[in-house]
C-alpha cells in the first residue's frame, strides 16, 4: 500500500535566507511530500535575504488547525528572529512537539526559534557557528554539518541546505527514498575539499566595477538552482538582474516554488551584462531556447568575448542547439550530456572554458555560482564567501 503523502510545514518571513527555505521545499517536494509554504507576515509576497521575492502558499494562521508530519525552520537575519516572534507559529511548533511528531530548523533558527522556544532541552543539536553560544544555553551545542537526536534534526547554513533536506527526506520517508532523491541532485561527495573546478583556455574576467550579471528565469526552471545562483552572486556583491520570460514577473518553478522577477526580459534586454546565467529545470530551459531575444543576447555575449553560462539542462538544451558550444569544454545534468558535441570535459562538476562556464546539477549549483565569484571577486575573496556559506 502507498503510504498517506506527508504533509510539510516551511514558513518564511521578510529576511529569510532563500537557500535555506528553497532547497528543503523542492528536495521535500521531489519525494512526494505536500510543503506548505507560509508567510508569517500580513502578506503572501515576502522578500528575503539578497532581494529574492517568494510568493507563500498560504498564511501562518491558516495553517494553525493542520497537522503537519514535519515543520522546518529557515534561517537568515532577520528571517530567524521573525519566526522566532511569531506567536501563532511557536504555538504550532510547541504541539509538533508535544505530538512527538518531527520538526527541524537550519542556520540561525535552531538557536533563535527553536531553542528559545525551549524546544532543544537535552538534545544534540548544530547552528550556524556565529550562534553556537546562544544555543549552548538551550541544547548540547555540536558542530555536525546535520544533526539528528530524537525528533529534531539541525544544520549549519546554505551549504548544507541540501544535506539537511535529504536527512529530512530520511526522517519522513526512509534511506530508500532518501538515495532516490538525491541521486538525480549530483551532491558534492566530499565536503572537507576546498571548492574547484577545471578552468581551460583561462582569460581574465576582473573588471573595474561590480559585475553586472542577467539571471533569466520561466515557468519550470529549476528553483534551487536559480536562487543559490542569485543569493550567492548578490554576496559577492554582483548586481543581478533577474529578468522573467514570462508575461509577468512571477514565475512557477520546477517544484512549484513561485518566484518573482525583478523585470520582464524585454526591460532587461535594454541592457548589456558582464554574464549572462542560465539555470536548468526542463521546462525554463525549454523556453530559453525558444526565446529569440534571449537567445540573440547570448550570441552577442559570445561574439563580444563576454562571459555567458548555463547548467544542468541548459547547456545541452540551449546552448548546444544554438552553436553556444562551438569549439567548447562543456557539462550538463549527466543524462544529457550525449546531447553536447564535445562531452569530454563532461565528468567535471563545473567547466569554465575561456568565457563559458557549465555545470552539472542542483546538487553542483553552488560550486558553480563560487566559480563565477572566483573569476570576478578573485580566489581569496571567493574563499571567504564559501566558509561564509559553510561550504
Amino acid at each position: 500500500m502507498a503510504s498517506a503523502t506527508k504533509k510539510v510545514l516551511v514558513p518564511i518571513a521578510n529576511g529569510t535566507e532563500p537557500i535555506e527555505a528553497i532547497v528543503p521545499i523542492d528536495i521535500l517536494r521531489r519525494a512526494g511530500a505536500e510543503v506548505i509554504v507560509a508567510s508569517v507576515e500580513n502578506q503572501l509576497q515576502i522578500e528575503v535575504m539578497y532581494g529574492i521575492k517568494i510568493v507563500a502558499d498560504a498564511l501562518i494562521s491558516d495553517c494553525v488547525d493542520t497537522e503537519f508530519d514535519l515543520i522546518s525552520l529557515p534561517g537568515g537575519v532577520p528571517g530567524a528572529a521573525n519566526l522566532g516572534n511569531c506567536k501563532i507559529l511557536e504555538s504550532i511548533v510547541k504541539k509538533q512537539a508535544e505530538n512527538g511528531k518531527l520538526y527541524a530548523a537550519i542556520c540561525a533558527a535552531p538557536a533563535v526559534a527553536l531553542g528559545s522556544w525551549g524546544l532543544l532541552k537535552g538534545l544534540k543539536a548544530t547552528c550556524y557557528p556565529s550562534y553556537m553560544e546562544e544555543l549552548s544555553s538551550h541544547a548540547i551545542a555540536v558542530e555536525s554539518r546535520v544533526q539528528k537526536d530524537a525528533k529534531v534534526v539541525t544544520s549549519r547554513g546554505p551549504a548544507t541546505s541540501i544535506e539537511y533536506a535529504v536527512a529530512l527526506v530520511e526522517e519522513l520517508y526512509g534511506k530508500e527514498k532518501a538515495n532516490e532523491v538525491s541521486g538525480p541532485l549530483v551532491m558534492r561527495p566530499n565536503h572537507s575539499e576546498e571548492f574547484a573546478f577545471a578552468d581551460l583556455n583561462s582569460v581574465n574576467w576582473t573588471l573595474m566595477s561590480k559585475p553586472r550579471i542577467l539571471v533569466p528565469i520561466a515557468n519550470g526552471s529549476e528553483e534551487m538552482e536559480a536562487t543559490i545562483i542569485i543569493d550567492v552572486l548578490r554576496r559577492a556583491n554582483a548586481q543581478v538582474v533577474v529578468a522573467s520570460l514570462e508575461d509577468k514577473l512571477e514565475i512557477v518553478a520546477s517544484r512549484k516554488v513561485k518566484l518573482v522577477a525583478d523585470v520582464l526580459l524585454d526591460e532587461a534586454a535594454k541592457q548589456s551584462y558582464d554574464l549572462i546565467v542560465l539555470p536548468g529545470g526542463l521546462g525554463g530551459a525549454e523556453t530559453f531556447a525558444k526565446s529569440e531575444k534571449l537567445v540573440d543576447m547570448l550570441k552577442k555575449q559570445r561574439e563580444s568575448s563576454k562571459p555567458y553560462g548555463a547548467m544542468c539542462a541548459s547547456p545541452a538544451l540551449v546552448l548546444e542547439p544554438h552553436g553556444l558550444l562551438k569549439g567548447k569544454k562543456a557539462t550538463a545534468f549527466p543524462a544529457l550530456c550525449n546531447k553536447l558535441s564535445d562531452p569530454s570535459e563532461a565528468e567535471n562538476r563545473v567547466v569554465v572554458d575561456g568565457n563559458l562556464v557549465t555545470s552539472r546539477g542542483p546538487g553542483t549549483t553552488m560550486e558553480f555560482a563560487l566559480a563565477i565569484a572566483d573569476k570576478f571577486i578573485g580566489h581569496k575573496e571567493t574563499l571567504e564567501l564559501a566558509k561564509e556559506m559553510i561550504f
